[in-house]
């Protein structure tokens, strides 16, 4: 390592389950990436055991001043949260959201990838270029976690739980541009907005307000504005007819998690929670949970661990290296090296060696 080796300092938290295995296999190919690097740069890991078991020991997902040991990282890489010892809304807010929330990680991007040698469930995928991204306003919407339960005093039967959905101009406006944007960079220039303002007709009208007056600013760049219902429809029939999709909080929630499984799995699936102002770290995660059920017996899918690094590296600045990771992903299930989930039997370990073992013959075509 030389002086003018660029170090990323990342906090990694794998969390619970199978989060421990992938983000273990994306430490790995990060590893080797950075190896190969001639020390143009590395990555220097700090381990937090925050999770369902902390949780056991100290009655908290992470500790009180965990924000603030996190804040200085230039990335948090995370695993997946949940076990059966604590609710899962409290796993959720007491670790994940409590991160992404505090940290204003407010634009979540969930590419939906189509790869070589995975089958598809969407016949569309053997005679169509798919490939599209979800764009997931990630700081309020539905998940805003205001509302509250009362009037349990009434007795049983009687109780109310309001669940509040938030929608500001500001957190409307913000992620929109911010899909504009993208698609701006992308071959097909469009955004395709979800909306259900025809029955929630105050948050989700001003998501339609805002959606027009922003467009305007961007006549490069084509529009639409579906029903969420129709586009669950649309991602199913005419997928080809996608680029960049923004939606909502609890919407693009379920839209992203159809995409991955038209994809062939959650297990392919990547996300980003980013800070895009850069005023806190933006954090790296598979879209799939804890999978208590195949924890622990290595045969869990890496990939989406591994793609969510790709997201890292380009946040860092790394473009060209994150296309290295994402050729070798697709160099590896072209080859056959698939896990349980989407039809195979290779373990955790040996489709991790296999994108190692990629990028390496990437590099020494160069």
């Amino acid at each position: 390592m030389s002086e003018t080796t660029r170090i990323f300092a990342i906090a990694s938290i794998p969390g619970d389950g199978v989060g421990k295995e992938v983000v273990a296999a994306g430490r790995q190919v990060l590893d080797a990436l950075a190896a190969q690097s001639g020390g143009t740069f590395a990555f220097e890991w700090t381990e937090f055991p925050w999770g369902s078991d902390y949780y056991a020991k100290h009655g908290e997902m992470m500790p009180a001043e965990g924000l603030d040991a996190l804040k200085d990282f230039d990335a948090i890489y995370f695993g997946a949260v949940g076990w059966e010892n604590v609710p899962d809304h409290v796993s959720l807010w007491g670790l994940r959201l409590n991160i992404t929330q505090n940290f204003d990680q407010w634009a979540n991007i969930r590419p939906v990838k189509f790869l070589p040698g995975v089958e598809s469930p969407l016949r569309k995928a053997d005679s169509a270029e798919l490939d599209w991204i979800v764009v997931r306003e990630n700081s309020e919407g539905e998940y805003a976690g205001l509302g509250g339960r009362n009037l349990s005093g009434r007795g049983p039967g009687n109780e109310v739980a309001l669940q509040t959905a938030l929608f500001t101009e500001k957190g409307c406006e913000r992620i929109m541009r911010f899909a504009f944007d993208l698609a701006r960079t992308r071959t097909v220039k469009k955004v395709s907005s979800v909306t259900k303002s025809n029955a929630q007709q105050y948050g989700m009208v001003l998501w339609d307000e805002v959606f027009r007056r922003v467009a305007l600013d961007y006549p490069d760049v084509q529009t639409e504005s579906v029903l969420v219902d129709a586009m669950s429809a649309k991602f199913v029939l005419k997928p080809e007819d996608l680029s960049v999709v923004v939606a909502s909080n609890l919407n693009a929630d379920i839209l992203s998690d159809l995409g991955s499984a038209l994809a062939g799995s959650l297990g392919l699936a990547a996300s980003a929670n980013l800070n895009p102002e850069r005023r806190f770290p933006s954090m790296f995660e598979p879209v799939h949970g804890s999978a208590p059920d195949i924890a622990g017996q290595g045969i869990s899918n890496p990939i989406g661990a591994i793609a969510s690094a790709a997201l890292m590296l380009d946040h860092f600045g790394l473009p060209e290296e994150a296309r290295r990771v994402e050729a070798a992903i697709e160099s590896a299930t072209g080859s056959g090296h698939l896990t349980r989930d989407v039809g195979g039997r290779a373990t955790t370990a040996e489709v991790t060696e296999a994108i190692v073992s990629s990028l390496s013959v990437s590099l020494a075509a160069v």
